[in-house]
């Protein structure tokens, strides 16, 4: 298979509500969507969706843009791969910028998933039929607003709610959510917001007699230790997600001891190929996983639906409903869930997703296109 061309989008879309972690608070997302096409005219998908600062982690929608448009798709517009599987040796000599190779990667898999008429998630080597979906809340004003937030996403049939922590709020919104709802999933979300400050501890430590099924990120993406310290303190599973951009990384957290949890999200760690080869890692190792989200539009969100069929997913995953954050979303159907299950689409070719290209040029902008020669 050959790429004979690319485009670039430079998308936004406001968000229904707006959303705060432990680093900022933002209204739209602005993504970059990736459009590929063989000689035969097929064409691929693959969503770049970085943050726009660099708060979660070093990339950014600027720089994402420069080495898309300038290193990976000028190493992939032209050459031949016969399998998606293929293609990141391609830009081998790239060092990290993992949101912008993911969005690159995942347009070929939907490509070749697509030329061949082969459904995405049985490329990938998916199972399921259906994929249990959760659903991620930011900081609110007040406990009062979380539980209300909450009550929306229980009454929607979503079965696992996370919610996000910051030093300050932790331990008294959680408290009044699990007050109001008993036997709810719920998990809670730090990025990399605490340290081993005593009082940071303490708060950690207040958590534990909540239930939750995991803390996710308490420490620095780089401290494994103090993940594999409080692993040894806390009762609630410890969860990793910003630690692990690569396989180095997860086989050093296994090491440790400092991983319980694994979050796959296919952007952090570089693509569906890098993600497949990390749910298999963690498979092999007894370490339960999850996929995870960056707010995706449909583009990027179909292909964690796919991913999230692969049989080492068994907890709920970050792929909740389009119209959860976007009132119109760039897929056509866009994605849907049943008290909290997202078909996963087995009679299609690719992805199962139409991308509604005139609504892309329209919300885009800025674009870029990369041709063979």
């Amino acid at each position: 298979m050959q790429i004979s061309a690319a485009e670039l989008f430079a998308a936004r879309l406001p968000l229904v509500h707006e959303f705060e972690t432990s680093s900022h608070r933002k209204a739209y997302l602005e993504h970059i969507l990736v459009r590929v096409t063989d000689a035969g005219g097929a064409v691929g998908w693959g969503e770049i969706a970085s943050p726009s600062g660099p708060y979660y982690c070093a990339e950014t929608v600027q720089s994402c843009w420069h080495v898309a448009e300038h290193h990976l798709l000028p190493a992939v517009v032209g050459a031949g791969w016969s399998h998606p599987g293929e293609v990141p040796a391609l830009w081998s000599k790239v060092r990290g910028n993992e949101f912008a190779k993911a969005g690159v990667d995942m347009a070929c898999w939907d490509l070749w998933s697509t030329a061949t008429g082969v459904p995405l998630a049985g490329a990938l080597g998916g199972t399921r039929d259906r994929v249990v979906a959760g659903v991620s809340l930011g900081i609110e004003p007040t406990p009062a607003d979380l539980v209300a937030q909450v009550a929306r996403q229980v009454e929607a049939g979503y079965p696992r709610v996370k919610l996000k922590i910051a030093p300050g709020w932790d331990v008294e919104p959680v408290r009044a959510v699990r007050a109001a709802f008993p036997d709810l999933d719920l998990h809670v979300d730090a990025n990399g917001a605490y340290t081993e400050d005593p009082d940071h501890l303490a708060a950690l430590r207040g958590l534990d007699g909540f239930g939750l099924t995991m803390v996710e990120q308490p420490f620095a993406p780089r401290d494994l230790l103090a993940h594999a310290r409080l692993r040894r303190v806390l009762r609630t599973p410890v969860c990793l997600d910003e630690s692990v951009t690569d396989l180095h990384d997860l086989r050093t957290a296994l090491a440790l001891e400092a991983v319980a949890i694994l979050n796959i999200k296919v952007s952090r760690m570089g693509g569906l190929t890098a993600a497949v080869a990390a749910h298999d890692l963690a498979r092999d190792h007894d370490v339960p996983v999850w996929c995870g989200g960056m707010h995706e539009f449909g583009v990027g969100r179909a292909a964690n639906v796919a991913l999230s069929s692969l049989p080492g997913f068994t907890l709920p995953s970050d792929v909740s409903a389009s119209d959860k954050y976007y009132a119109r979303d760039v897929v056509r159907p866009p994605i849907t869930a049943d008290h909290g299950l997202v078909d996963v689409p087995w009679k299609q070719a690719g992805s199962g997703h139409s991308v509604d290209e005139e609504f892309v040029r329209e919300i885009s902008s800025r674009t870029a296109r990369v041709s063979a020669g």
